[in-house]
């Protein structure tokens, strides 16, 4: 049985899975979950931590000063048991530190913490990348939560829209499924002005990517009012997906995204990577908000 650990608020519950600080669940006080159902007809995930990277690497493999290292799709964090560091009622930090395994495909030093903490209806959650080593750092992180599709009393799942804090003229990316990493082309955007009225269709080719992306925040509102406003301060790129006519849909805020096809070059070089100095800290913070009707 999956040991989750339960924080609660004055309106909502969370549940958090160690195995990759991975939250699975929210609910509000009538019962009513907002999260995936992972239904492993589709995808068994329920919000993965990305880290070190975020999405697949061409051929497997990054480089990093002349040496080739493998990594699996989205990084090791999401697999990796992160300790309880502290913990009251309503919060609680996960700690995931380096080790001899994480070490022999990604040699640094690291800590990463994970807090969540709900407040009224919100939750927010916060991950910082802390660089132990007394070398440059450099990586990509990325939230990944799937959220129902409808949402709870949100009424029917084609009356749900995703509206953007700005509008979105910029073309987005789209994702070789056969290789795993992004097309030379850019798409047209599906946006029309801030509104995305997202459709199973959309996802045959796998994830929308938008790496020109002029929002931090945006609302998931279903058609009687009830809506998800989400905000992502710190993340300038963006996943959406789903499995096609799955009961979810993924609302992903990256720092980074998958190898270019015609990309070569050093780990460092990638487009979308931060470089974290020895003793240097980043933070990325995600808000959920339920707002009703």
């Amino acid at each position: 049985m999956t040991d989750l650990v339960t924080i609660s608020g004055d309106a909502f519950t969370a549940r958090i899975n160690p195995l990759g600080a991975e939250l699975w669940s929210l609910i509000d006080p009538q019962g009513r979950e907002y999260m995936t159902d992972a239904d492993p007809r589709f995808w068994t995930g329920h919000a993965p931590l990305l880290f070190p990277i975020v999405g697949a690497l061409r051929n497997g493999t990054y480089r990093l000063d002349g040496r080739d290292y493998a990594l699996p799709k989205h990084g090791f964090a999401r697999t990796s048991r992160f300790a309880v560091a502290e913990e009251r009622p309503d919060y609680v930090r996960f700690r995931l530190g380096d080790s001899a395994a994480s070490r022999a495909t990604w040699p640094f030093a690291f800590a990463l913490d994970a807090e969540f903490a709900l407040g009224g209806a919100t939750l927010a959650m916060a991950v910082t990348v802390h660089n132990t080593g007394d070398r440059p750092m450099p990586f990509s992180f990325g939230f990944h939560p799937a959220f129902a599709w409808p949402l709870p009393d949100g009424g029917a799942k084609a009356g749900h829209r995703l509206i953007f804090a700005r509008d979105e003229p910029a073309p987005i990316r789209r994702i070789d499924p056969a290789k795993g990493t992004l097309r030379r082309g850019p798409q047209s955007t599906p946006v029309t002005g801030r509104e995305l009225a997202p459709d199973a269709s959309l996802f045959e080719a796998d994830a929308l990517i938008w790496d020109r992306l002029a929002s931090r925040s945006l609302t998931f509102a279903g058609e009687t009012g009830r809506s998800l406003a989400i905000a992502f301060p710190d993340s300038p790129h963006l996943g959406v997906w789903q499995k096609p006519g799955a009961p979810f849909l993924a609302i992903e805020p990256w720092q980074g995204f998958n190898d270019p096809e015609d990309f070569a070059g050093e780990f460092g070089e990638k487009p979308g990577i931060v470089v974290l100095a020895p003793d240097a800290q980043r933070r990325f913070r995600l808000e959920v908000t339920v707002r009703s009707a």
